[in-house]
């Protein structure tokens, strides 16, 4: 995704050679990757597939031909829509003003500012900064490793089922990720003319405002944008705990054996987001198409500015709208029988006991959601290398077949990966459970079709970005369309399709815990189950080692990106 690069995975400009030792020393690690992977799934002996399941799976992908378009559940499924809407909608403008802020008191840039602020006034106080800098890092890493599903649950418990809930559920973890995204925004800012007017005696805030925010809101609105494309799909997953929505009549109805209303509320998941994604699409196009044609013009504002206007304008008319619609109790945030509910989950937690078993569960379950991931990353890798070619528009001008051939291959294709990322994996998760016994397979399978939809788009747009000039030269001098791909495509873009890979590994990690709503193994499935037993006392060392395992899969996923630049 072009527009989004910055916020992706940090991926190389140039491809160069690895050196010998350190290729056989990742595919190695793969391996072992992989054959841990199938011990976990495998080992225990029992059986996998539930071969009594067939009949009711094929019922369910029948029933996709014939949706119920009864003017009744046509209402209940626009209802629905704009529930999901709402959630995701207000969660979003909570969380950037979330990131906002917190984005400024994480910057490198800011503390610098501070610091020299108060140097020029002769008070050193450089290590009590660095200290209060470390210690904000801390406190916003623990919101950010928790999935907002967990959040759903703890706050279900405290707030009820009002729409403050998943609101709140929402904006928490992805306030925390937007402060740190940008906060390293503001620290990849050129500071000469931040550093000026400090060193001018202006106080770091009016600094901050006037050089190093005017020159990072734009690419912070992008991607908030792209935030409000993955609210929409954790919203339909927060409908699975009650919170309304899409989610939730996805569950009804699939609890119920009504697969005609499934596949009703599918699409409508399908079409929402879609069109979030097409939306977000345009607006982040219009920004920098705007930016461009403002630098050109000497900063006036044409037509594409304009048309940005109207779009930014839409999107903050939703935000009083989603108000509206969901009318949320804002007292409950400050009413006396939250403050005395947080206080006895904060009684009840302490001290805190290890689940039954000790902590060899704890370590066994922390293998098999490790498992999981690797699993799911590896099929969602494959799923998205499958689709890269297919679902990018270089197959309608490369292609070896017919324009009436390649242009729907290309539409199929595109369709097929939107179906994928939309389902959230718990719903995929639950059809596996028709054919599979509950465990890490589903799970994994699961995770990686939603991600393999994900990774499908984001390496499609890898090979759309490419040279075309090399491959029409490879089609000139005779190479057939299958030596174009794996000679021509492939090559150029595989270091790109690795750091999303394993970014997404990154995802899948923390995703694991709503598969684990389901029936799937691991941390996950102990993490739902204690929060909704309200079991506090045990649950400080389960998410001590979820948080543990899904920082240390984020530093190995960021040392192999880091080998690779």
């Amino acid at each position: 995704m072009k527009s989004l690069e910055k916020f992706a995975p940090s991926h190389p400009q140039k491809t160069r050679i690895l050196p010998r030792t350190k290729r056989w020393g990742w595919w190695l690690l793969l391996g072992i990757a992989t054959v841990f992977s199938f011990v976990q799934i495998a080992g225990d002996g029992r059986r996998l597939i539930n071969s009594g399941g067939w009949t009711l799976f094929w019922r369910f992908w029948r029933a996709a031909l014939r949706p119920d378009l009864t003017s009744e559940f046509l209402e209940i499924t626009l209802q629905a829509v704009g529930v999901t809407l709402s959630y995701a909608a207000f969660g979003t403008f909570l969380a950037l003003a979330v990131g906002f802020a917190g984005g400024i008191v994480l910057s490198e840039r800011w503390w610098e500012g501070v610091e020299n602020h108060y140097r020029g006034r002769g008070r050193q106080k450089g290590f009590e900064f660095r200290m209060a800098r470390t210690l904000l890092r801390v406190l916003l890493a623990v919101p950010r490793g928790i999935h907002e599903l967990i959040w759903g649950l703890i706050l279900l418990n405290i707030l009820g089922l009002d729409p403050l809930t998943a609101v709140l559920a929402i904006a928490i973890p992805f306030g925390a990720i937007t402060a740190k995204v940008f906060a390293e925004l503001l620290d990849e800012t050129v500071p000469a003319a931040f550093l000026t007017l400090i060193n001018s005696g202006t106080r770091p805030g009016s600094a901050l405002f006037y050089t190093l925010v005017p020159q990072t809101i734009t690419d912070l609105l992008a991607y908030g944008f792209y935030r409000f494309e993955c609210a929409v799909r954790s919203a339909a997953v927060l409908g699975i705990i009650g919170a309304g929505g899409l989610g939730y009549q996805i569950l009804l109805s699939l609890q119920s054996l009504r697969y005609n209303q499934l596949w009703t509320l599918f699409f409508a998941l399908c079409l929402l987001s879609g069109a979030i994604d097409l939306w977000s699409g345009l607006v982040r196009q219009q920004m920098r198409d705007g930016k461009a044609e403002k630098s050109s013009s000497g900063g006036g504002v044409g037509k594409k500015g304009s048309r940005l206007g109207i779009s930014l304008w839409a999107a903050a008319a939703l935000i009083p709208w989603s108000f509206y619609f969901l009318q949320p109790q804002l007292s409950l945030l400050w009413s006396p029988r939250t403050s005395m509910l947080i206080g006895q989950i904060g009684r009840e937690s302490f001290p805190p006991r290890l689940p039954d078993g000790g902590v060899m569960v704890l370590f066994d379950l922390a293998g098999q959601t490790l498992a999981m991931s690797v699993m799911a990353a590896l099929l969602a890798a494959a799923i998205g290398i499958f689709f890269s070619v297919p679902a990018a528009r270089l197959s309608i001008t490369l292609s070896g077949y017919p324009q009436a051939l390649s242009q729907p291959v290309f539409v199929v294709s595109r369709i097929i990966l939107l179906f994928m990322r939309a389902i959230p994996a718990p719903i995929w998760a639950l059809v596996l459970l028709f054919i599979l016994f509950p465990g890490i397979l589903p799970g994994a399978i699961a995770l990686a079709l939603y991600n393999g939809g994900v990774l499908g788009r984001l390496m499609a747009e890898v090979n759309e970005n490419q040279d075309l000039r090399p491959l029409l030269a490879l089609q000139t001098h005779g190479a057939s369309w299958g030596q174009v791909v794996f000679y021509g495509i492939f090559p150029a873009g595989w270091l790109r399709y690795l750091a999303y890979a394993l970014y997404r590994w990154e995802i899948a990690i923390r995703a694991t815990v709503i598969v684990g709503l389901v029936g799937a193994g691991g941390l996950g499935r102990l993490l739902t189950q204690q929060v909704s037993a309200f079991d506090y006392r045990r649950l400080p060392f389960t998410l001590l080692f979820y948080i543990g395992l899904t920082l240390i899969v984020d530093l190995m996923s960021g040392w192999v990106r880091r080998m690779m630049r």
